[in-house]
């Protein structure tokens, strides 16, 4: 048993050994954050003057200001706005309550929107920056931040993109370039140049409410894509004179919560968070992400927002991030409400500042304002710590150059939804539907007829899904008239006559003797962040029935499913004639679904994840040797459609992979590798080259395929085309350790592409045969 003296050795001898220090803000002394200011220092002298110039007239409490973000419902005449289906309610700034915003608290910074006209964006733009720059002592501009996730998804009429999780699916880098390019167009003149997109996040879980919102489960696609948004959207020329700063979120691990709940802990080894998850913002980052938004939960419990090593160590010292770090929503309250880390606001505050916080997203209150005045006067925080944040702030500013241009303009809304701008949208969705199976039963010809069913085979807001006109969209009255649903492309795309809605199991089985076919649109409604998190992934059993009942029929089925996440559908999947995987298409999602059932479009989409085979096989492609070794686990799937796998209406085959050499000699040396695509069908189509490599023996277990590059052409019937990849050590075959130091090891190395494998050595030393 152990004795009190026992016991206080043993806290004494953790104390010292460092282990009850894991969660203590640290505390730069002022000549080193003084010398991480003049680290961050931009090459602009101007700039740099007059951030200098603002610092040293500003007082503590208009600092303090520029670090704070409200939510625009604290100053607007209707606390309602946001709620309901009119899209035409005015919203005007409350002067009265954003007086004592700016007058006593000097907020530099206010987020959020709704989906209403640009012409009432503007306006109230217009209104809030007018009055902020009348009572601003230093005119200093207000920064607005809208979540624009897939498109200008917070304006009225203008273009909606599918989701993130599709565009991976493309293996098209034009297409995150081309939502870049129109999301800045249709949103910059309006005032939302803080753009909080793209997500850097990896699809790890089902489970989990953000799924969608993620580029996959790929660090290499999260990192190549995002990292395209990231350049198209901060360099868009075309928004002149005004710029967008991006926000790479969520840093970092959000998105591999345990047990899939948003917000909750991550539990993840040092070598992995650098494996995988780091990776992306890496790419963020050398792309010149402007801002960074951080990851709500914990690492191995370390609440983010409070941790000095993942916000101070990791993102600044290493990555050599220079920008703004904003929280996300009640972020720092939650560290004392949530994670239990601090004993109430004051001292959470204190926390999230030492560990690297620029802008608290408060968002309803301002006191964050005056708790951070309070822990400066009372020594607990250096107002150099201040300075340095603040630095960061008014570089994004003048970066994004508000000061010059602080207010919007209403001369180039029709750009906003342009026909050149849908046709984009549209052509995205074509490319990021996955066909799963197709049996002889797709396309289907003009002349068939057709039933319809499903519970969102007609209606519009499970196609766009979440973050499209609200956050979570609830009512089809805010859509567009004009939008289409699965039966309304589907009597577009065919004959109308031909194509019927059934609205029940009774109804399919009526109405199917006298069809050719039954498309059975299936997934879910609309969710966002932790309402969408759900306990099990198996597609709902009322929806389950419905596919059956309609494969009773003995007619062929057509199964679309339309959904933020893939849904277990292992019980109806083999009686399934064809299957479509069509995520989030967005607003111009059904045409691209009928077109793509018609034959009209070719599909070419690959999956962007593992598709589950069962609720308990939630294992990425990049997975461990060790992880499926067993023969009774390898008989099992691991998953019903492997990551990186699509059908399409032709075929191609691959030949002659070829190597440049079979030794790499020396770690700058490189090695070509290339191989042969025809297209073997009778029909063009469009192909996505992606190349895997092996590690087969290293010091740290391996992914079993890890993918390093893809590339997409299109064929037309009997064409070949070569497409190579060029190997680079120090790029491609390197792993990160525990510390995040890249390992480069002698050995033999596997390389797939399509159905085909080689290897290669590695030789630096003498040391392998």
């Amino acid at each position: 048993m152990f004795t009190k003296r026992v016991v206080a050795i043993v806290m004494a001898i953790l104390v010292l050994s460092g282990f009850n220090t894991i969660n203590k803000p640290q505390k730069e002394d002022p000549s080193s954050i003084a010398k991480r200011r003049k680290a961050e220092r931009s090459n602009n002298p101007q700039i740099e003057k007059k951030i200098d110039e603002l610092l040293s007239k500003m007082t503590l409490e208009e600092k303090i200001g520029q670090m704070t973000q409200i939510n625009n419902s604290e100053i607007v005449t209707n606390a309602q706005w946001g709620n309901g289906a009119d899209l035409s309610i005015e919203i005007k700034v409350d002067t009265a309550r954003l007086g004592k915003m700016l007058r006593k608290y000097h907020v530099g910074s206010f987020l959020n929107g709704i989906a209403v006209s640009p012409e009432t964006w503007y306006k109230f733009y217009k209104d809030l920056q007018e009055y902020n720059m009348k009572v601003s002592r230093l005119k200093i501009p207000i920064i607005y931040g809208v979540d624009h996730m897939h498109g200008p998804n917070y304006v009225e009429g203008a273009t909606i993109f599918p989701h993130a999780i599709n565009t991976a699916a493309t293996y098209n880098n034009k297409f995150p370039e081309e939502m870049a390019r129109v999301t800045a167009i249709e949103t910059a003149d309006l005032g939302h140049q803080w753009l909080f997109a793209p997500v850097f996040d990896l699809s790890r879980t089902p489970l989990w409410g953000r799924f969608y919102e993620t580029l996959g489960e790929s660090p290499y696609v999260a990192a190549t894509m995002g990292s395209i948004f990231v350049k198209t959207a901060q360099n868009e020329t075309a928004v002149a004179p005004y710029k967008i700063g991006a926000t790479a979120k969520h840093f970092l691990a959000y998105s591999d919560p345990k047990y899939g709940w948003d917000r909750g802990p991550v539990d993840v080894s040092d070598q992995a968070l650098y494996e995988f998850h780091v990776p992306p913002f890496k790419a963020a980052i050398e792309a010149g992400v402007k801002t960074v938004m951080i990851n709500s939960g914990e690492i191995n419990g370390v609440p983010v927002h409070a941790s000095y090593r993942i916000l101070t160590q990791l993102l600044r010292d290493e990555l050599k991030f220079k920008g703004v770090a904003v929280t996300d929503w009640e972020d720092i309250i939650r560290l004392y409400r949530n994670h239990k880390v601090a004993q109430n606001e004051k001292e959470a505050t204190y926390k999230a500042i030492m560990a690297g916080v620029d802008v608290a997203m408060t968002p309803y209150t301002t006191d964050f304002c005056d708790y951070l005045r309070a822990l400066v006067q009372e020594g607990k925080i250096s107002k150099e710590r201040i300075d340095l944040s603040v630095s960061r702030i008014l570089r994004l500013k003048l970066e994004l150059g508000l000061f010059e241009n602080p207010y919007p303009r209403n001369d180039r809304f029709k750009k906003i939804g342009s026909p050149e701008h849908k046709a984009k949208a549209l052509e995205a969705a074509r490319e990021s539907i996955v066909l799963m199976k197709n049996e002889n039963a797709l396309p289907l010809n003009s002349g068939k007829k057709i039933v319809v069913a499903g519970p969102v085979a007609n209606l519009k807001r499970p196609l766009a899904g979440g973050w499209t006109l609200r956050w979570i969209p609830a009512e089809e009255e805010i859509y567009p008239k004009d939008m289409l649903t699965v039966f309304t492309a589907l009597q577009k795309e065919f004959t109308g006559s031909n194509v019927s809605i059934a609205n029940n199991a009774d109804e399919i089985k009526s109405k199917a003797a006298g069809a050719d076919a039954l498309v059975l649109a299936v997934g879910e409604m609309p969710y966002a962040e932790g309402f969408g998190s759900i306990h099990d992934i198996n597609l709902p059993q009322d929806q389950i029935d419905l596919v059956k009942a309609a494969q009773a029929t003995g007619k062929p089925v057509i199964l679309v499913i339309i959904s933020g996440r893939p849904r277990v559908i292992a019980s109806v999947y083999k009686d399934c004639k064809a299957v479509l995987f069509a995520g989030l298409p967005g607003f111009e999602g059904a045409q691209a679904i009928a077109e793509i059932i018609s034959g009209k479009v070719n599909p070419s989409a690959k999956l962007s994840f593992n598709y589950p085979y069962a609720v308990n096989r939630l294992i990425p492609h990049n997975h461990k040797i060790s992880e499926v070794t067993l023969a009774h686990e390898i008989e099992n799937p691991i998953a019903l459609m492997p990551f990186g796998t699509g059908l399409s209406y032709t075929t191609f085959e691959y030949s002659n992979l070829q190597l440049s050499d079979s030794v790499l000699s020396n770690a700058n040396a490189e090695i070509k590798a290339s191989v042969t695509v025809k297209n073997s069908g009778s029909r063009e189509g469009k192909e996505a080259v992606l190349w895997f490599i092996q590690d087969e023996v290293a010091s740290i277990t391996r992914p079993v395929r890890d993918l390093k590059y893809y590339e997409k052409q299109t064929l037309k019937p009997g064409e070949s085309k070569t497409f190579s990849f060029t190997i680079k050590p120090s790029q491609h075959l390197s792993f990160p350790n525990e510390k995040g130091e890249p390992l480069l090891e002698d050995g033999y190395f596997t390389v797939t592409v399509g159905n085909l494998k080689t290897r290669f050595k590695l030789k630096t030393s003498a040391n392998i045969n």
